[in-house]
């Protein structure tokens, strides 16, 4: 069995008006929430083989803040620009892409796609994940490559208002 954990990155700067999107750090909130989320992931026994992530900076960033936490070598982090700027087939083929050797993986990325993707592959319905939610889709096939619309069943969706 393949496990996806869909990570939206935590809550983003909107401070400075002049920064690109790309650029955009976390805020106070989304620096507190992601070692807060990555905790819990810890206490539910995640252990990412592979940690995939945006290279937006929020993204990285979130991602950076669950790997010290689960004991993940950040430069093991792959870092896909597909994730920032393609919509639904391109996380399709970045899931695709994974080696079947790495049974657990982490994905951070950005919405609406991810919202968009997790209702993809489970054939739920989520309205929105909100920043710093994660979704964990059990696959249903023996290899990340047969990825497709309702290939896998969401088993829970974690995000930090749940806990405060």
């Amino acid at each position: 069995m393949k496990t996806l954990y869909l990570v939206r990155h935590a809550k983003s700067s909107w401070d400075n008006a002049n920064l690109a999107d790309f650029d955009r750090p976390l805020n106070k909130r989304g620096k507190k929430a992601a070692p807060f989320m990555a905790e819990l992931m810890q206490e539910k026994g995640v252990s990412p083989d592979l940690i995939i992530s945006s290279p937006a900076n929020r993204a990285l960033t979130t991602a950076e803040a669950f790997c010290d936490t689960l004991d993940y070598p950040l430069e093991k982090i792959e870092k896909r620009m597909e994730i920032y700027e393609g919509g639904l087939n391109h996380m399709l083929q970045v899931v695709r892409r994974i080696p079947d050797d790495h049974p657990t993986a982490m994905l951070f990325g950005h919405n609406p796609t991810l919202t968009s993707f997790a209702n993809f592959i489970s054939g739920q319905h989520l309205e929105n994940i909100v920043t710093c939610g994660i979704v964990r889709i059990d696959m249903k096939n023996d290899s990340w490559k047969e990825t497709m619309m309702d290939s896998g069943e969401l088993v829970w969706y974690e995000y930090p208002r749940k806990y405060q």
